[in-house]
């Protein structure tokens, strides 16, 4: 492990610290994604994928596209000019710049409640053109309540970020145990009762993990502060940063919100098979690499905002090459076995093997994106840190046109197949223009080099196709429960692919080994 770190030029407590935290939070972060597969279990067992479903993601999607970005790109803003209040003022600065964010965030949000409240039929009759009859009406009537909660998403999502500054990653995770088990008993109890009020449970649900941080943030030194003069000097400083990256984010939830449009043209369900499909793939991900880039954008922001860019760039490459060793044998894995994840993850009352059909088609084609979905949260996050916000905008922007032009292609041909590979393909190049981009900062290199991709991606595909193999032919010999079948291929894979790292010398298998020899001492200590 010393070896891996003088080589990345790393302090050793810093990465042994990050390391244990990306451990639990990974354990942690599964056992969340657990009761969140188990509310879309709920939801699918009682609804299935007809048209309360499709209204209901429709209605959370909406939001998203007109407001949720702008404030999740002033969240984004906030990290580094965060961290220069911090490490080059005081905690009294942080507090009064945090504060200030808050009161901003306050005002817009409550707005955008204001509009959705006020006009929801027609935003529907504009963003859900495909919807009649009751879908329409039952999605305007979410989205009076959607819209609502985007007052306590977005200020949460500040307090959230102020936590990571400050070390805290692991009690927001467990925060978000409490806001699915609201989800949960919420369709479960209109399930009995009446569907309509389905998307209160979620605004319960926000209202609760917004006071739960600010207990948390209070914990960690913040104090809040109602009135003060400089709200507008605050505004001047973070939009020009906040603007670039909403651009850029607005861009992701276009391709997003353009997949469900034209979807809601097709045959019923697809949208929902759609939302399905992108919930096991970022559920996957955020899993594995998301971790990775949620660790990684506050110590990038620090390190930027003390001048220490050797830091930064062994920050950076070390992320780069853990997450393409992680998303690689994941994608591979999921294209693979995307009808088998289906089956067991969904399958089961008003879900039937018609809904499996729907969800498997569009897993496969998201899950065929995954690792340069990863790759460009990690590398944004890099331009954000660094303050560099307009280069991953312009990329978005390209994106965005070759997602729509790739939809257009293939939705006649392969439905709503088609929209989840243009989706994939969209990744693709973002990923390469991002790496581009990076040639302009001539004394950071983040990238592993194509000879460790090459092994990464020669291990990844081998160990996937004898798991193949081996699931094949178990089926063939004896009968199991598809569980087991799935459960001795995955075993079978990481097997595989852990041998063929070591053999063929992958640094990075160290650290990993690394980190889950430290957590263990620990444990056992």
């Amino acid at each position: 492990m010393e070896r891996i770190e003088r080589e990345n030029n790393l302090p050793s407590k810093a990465v042994q610290t990050a390391a244990r935290t990306a451990v639990i939070m990974a354990v942690l972060m599964a056992l969340s994604k657990l009761l969140g597969f188990a509310r879309e279990l709920v939801m699918a067992a009682f609804y299935g994928t007809n048209y309360i479903v499709d209204a209901y993601v429709m209605a959370q999607s909406i939001p998203s596209i007109l407001f949720m970005g702008i404030f999740g790109a002033v969240v984004t803003a906030y990290m580094p000019l965060l961290s220069e209040k911090m490490e080059q003022g005081s905690q009294g600065e942080g507090n009064r710049f945090t504060s200030q964010v808050l009161n901003i965030l306050f005002v817009a949000s409550a707005i955008s409640a204001v509009v959705g409240l006020l006009f929801p039929n027609q935003i529907t009759a504009l963003l859900a053109k495909g919807f009649t009859g009751e879908t329409a009406a039952l999605t305007s009537y979410y989205l009076k309540v959607t819209f609502a909660y985007t007052i306590f998403s977005a200020t949460a999502a500040i307090l959230d970020a102020y936590l990571q500054y400050k070390g805290s990653f692991i009690p927001q995770v467990i925060v978000g145990y409490t806001q699915s088990a609201i989800i949960i008993l919420t369709i479960v109890i209109c399930a009995y009762t009446d569907h309509h009020f389905l998307a209160y449970g979620a605004l319960i649900a926000y209202v609760v993990r917004y006071f739960l941080f600010y207990i948390l943030a209070k914990r960690k030194e913040y104090k809040y502060t109602l009135r003060n003069e400089n709200n507008r000097e605050t505004f001047m400083l973070i939009m020009p940063l906040a603007i670039p990256v909403f651009v850029g984010h607005f861009g992701t939830q276009i391709n997003m919100f353009v997949d469900k449009y034209l979807a809601s043209g097709l045959a019923e369900g697809s949208v929902a098979a759609l939302n399905y499909g992108n919930l096991l793939n970022g559920t996957v991900m955020a899993l594995s690499t998301t971790v990775i880039s949620t660790i990684i954008y506050p110590k990038l922001s620090q390190e930027n905002a003390l001048g220490n860019r050797d830091s930064v760039e062994a920050i950076s490459k070390a992320g780069v090459a853990l997450t393409i060793l992680i998303a690689l044998p994941f994608s591979a894995g999921a294209v693979v076995y995307s009808n088998e994840v289906v089956q067991i993850f969904f399958e089961r009352g008003a879900f039937d093997s018609v809904a499996t059909e729907l969800t498997q088609g569009a897993y496969r084609f998201y899950s065929l994106g995954m690792t340069f979905m990863a790759l460009n949260t990690l590398v944004t996050n890099f331009y954000y840190a660094i303050k560099d916000t307009r280069r991953p905008m312009y990329f978005a922007l390209v994106s965005v046109v070759v997602n729509i032009v790739v939809n257009l292609m293939l939705v006649g041909s392969m439905q709503h197949c088609g929209l989840a590979l243009a989706t994939s393909c969209a990744a693709v190049v973002n990923s390469v223009l991002l790496y581009v981009g990076l040639r302009h900062f001539h004394d950071i290199d983040v990238a592993p080099g194509w000879g460790k991709i090459g092994k990464i991606a020669f291990a990844s595909i081998v160990s996937v196709g004898l798991s193949f193999v081996c699931h094949r032919g178990l089926m063939a010999a004896l009968w199991m429960p598809r569980m087991v079948y799935l459960g001795i291929a995955v075993c079978v894979a990481v097997g595989a692919y852990l041998v063929l790292l070591k053999v063929m010398k992958v640094e990075e298998l160290n650290i990993l080994k690394s980190v889950v020899k430290r957590n263990y001492e620990k444990t056992g200590d």
